[in-house]
């Protein structure tokens, strides 16, 4: 049997964590030791191994839980997942492709001194990209490297007060695009 802190060390994770999947209902302990401590089985163990595996590929905690109500593991949550993913990896391909372009057209290799709004957005509408891909662009951008987004917004000429309205819009996109079962 495994305390908590021995189970949550052998698998890399937090102590809360552990109580978070007990919260879930993904993962509870088989018993209690004398003193009230929690007890961990190895068949609570394999089971933390099957969550950790499940999370580790990008699945959310309501499809874990699927998975392990399922027994064998609900092939449609996976299928949906490796699909959500193909998505992904399009979407950041076509990014790709088109700062790609960007750079190869203008100016021998790099992008023009004064690139504006509206020359950017039909950029990206040119290359393919409507509303929700470039609300996504958006949102991975606030994310991933805030104050460089918002520099970017302002070299675009974009006021300071409209910049700040997009990041709070980015923002919020990239709060639901994760919190959003995939």
């Amino acid at each position: 049997m495994y305390r908590i802190s021995q189970l949550a060390k052998k698998f890399g994770l937090s102590r809360s964590t552990l109580l978070y999947y007990d919260q879930e209902g993904l993962l509870s302990p088989s018993g209690r030791s004398d003193a009230g401590y929690r007890l961990y089985s190895e068949g609570d163990c394999e089971r933390l191994a099957a969550i950790v595996s499940f999370r580790k590929a990008g699945l959310s905690i309501e499809e874990t839980r699927a998975l392990l109500a399922s027994g064998e593991g609900e092939p449609s949550v996976i299928r949906r997942r490796l699909a959500a993913i193909g998505a992904e990896i399009r979407a950041l391909k076509a990014q790709q492709h088109l700062l790609a372009r960007m750079l190869s057209v203008q100016s021998g290799g790099e992008l023009p001194e004064s690139v504006d709004k509206e020359t950017w957005v039909a950029m990206l509408r040119a290359a393919g990209m409507d509303d929700e891909a470039m609300e996504t662009w958006h949102a991975e951008f606030e994310r991933r490297a805030p104050q460089a987004h918002h520099s970017f917004l302002l070299s675009l000429g974009i006021p300071e007060q409209e910049a700040q309205v997009i990041r709070e819009w980015s923002a919020a996109a990239a709060t639901r695009l994760t919190e959003q079962p995939r």
